[in-house]
């Protein structure tokens, strides 16, 4: 990730979270000046390199790493069966998600569909398209696994899709996702107006949960063994560990 020395100035908090996943290069008019980046990261990144490397390339989340329009996305977007993503101008395919992954999403959305029984929002699954946009000119098109949207009529536009921004979002892992839903996602739901964040571990068995504030960090927690996943901004809302990886 690149960024200036003033952005990191003024929120250097959220990125030394952020650079605990991924380097952050700094510029100062225009030119590299320094780097940041993790303890871990730094003994371990020959070896990291290539793995991430491999998993870049593994078919459940897959990009060439260039770049590309946002006129090229929709036109492939509409002309391709598949899944497809595009975040910071890059695009995505989705492929078939595995048992645990599926598993999982399935008891948080019975979950959730339960507890917003008769109240104001709703929870959406994928396949469902949202739009972000981190600047007016900056689109991204996701399909996270699970939203939450509270003002669903309201941004409805005339072709009957959504085009707000859901206050939660949950992401099951997947090992090719981690790095994007870690980082690239992580950065895009917080810059975006996203409230909460879900990131859902079924190979540690872990949910961690973010609270993003002014788009920032603000708080944040994780879950395991036998504990209960708690919402921040849903009183009340909560999902048991075990039940969520069963298998």
């Amino acid at each position: 990730m690149i960024i200036n020395s003033t952005e990191l100035q003024n929120n250097f908090g959220k990125y030394l979270m952020l650079a605990s996943q991924e380097d952050i290069i700094i510029t100062r008019n225009g030119t590299e000046i320094a780097k940041l980046t993790s303890a871990k990261h730094a003994s371990t990144a020959n070896r990291s390199a290539m793995a991430e490397q491999v998993r870049e390339k593994a078919p459940e989340y897959s990009s060439d790493g260039k770049k590309a329009t946002f006129e090229e996305f929709l036109q492939l977007h509409q002309e391709s069966e598949e899944r497809y993503e595009y975040i910071d101008g890059e695009i995505y395919l989705l492929a078939s998600p595995r048992t645990a992954h599926q598993i999982a999403l399935t008891e948080l959305f019975v979950i959730f569909y339960h507890f917003f029984q008769g109240k104001e929002c709703t929870p959406m699954i994928a396949p469902y398209d949202i739009e972000l946009k981190k600047s007016p000119e900056s689109f991204n098109i996701v399909q996270p696994d699970i939203m939450f949207i509270c003002d669903l009529e309201e941004k409805l536009n005339e072709d009957d899709y959504y085009k707000g921004v859901p206050s939660l979002i949950v992401e099951v892992l997947s090992k090719s996702t981690r790095r994007k839903d870690m980082i690239k996602k992580l950065d895009l739901y917080m810059s975006c107006g996203v409230k909460e964040y879900w990131i859902v571990n079924p190979d540690n068995k872990e949910v961690t949960v973010y609270l993003f504030e002014d788009k920032n960090i603000s708080n944040n927690a994780t879950y395991k063994n036998n504990e209960a996943v708690q919402s921040f901004i849903f009183e009340g809302l909560s999902a048991e560990i075990r039940r969520i990886f069963r298998i």
